[in-house]
């Protein structure tokens, strides 16, 4: 009673998920393969490469200017990687 359970309806079974799983990665690789590659210009960073970098004084890190944060301290502008770095300043 239970060989027969197997050979008739579980053997079958998974051989049925098994065909169903390769098919299904191959016609996923087939789409892939067909769909047109993604706009790079809608990927591309926000802020420009190159160009002048200032150093955070307090962590010593070297940003560009147009990713940082700036604050202006008595008349010069001073420029910060991170929102933890400025507020760090203000208390020291």
């Amino acid at each position: 009673m239970i060989r027969f359970f197997f050979i008739r309806l579980v053997v079958p079974l998974l051989l049925l998920f098994l065909v169903r799983s390769v098919l299904r990665s191959i016609f996923q690789s087939f789409r892939a393969m067909q769909q047109p590659p993604q706009d790079t210009a809608r990927n591309a960073p926000t802020v420009p490469a190159g160009g002048e970098l200032k150093k955070d004084p307090v962590c010593g890190t070297y940003v560009s200017p147009a990713a940082s944060l700036s604050r202006n301290v008595n008349g010069s502008v001073v420029y910060f990687c991170s929102k933890e770095c400025r507020d760090r300043y203000k208390v020291a």
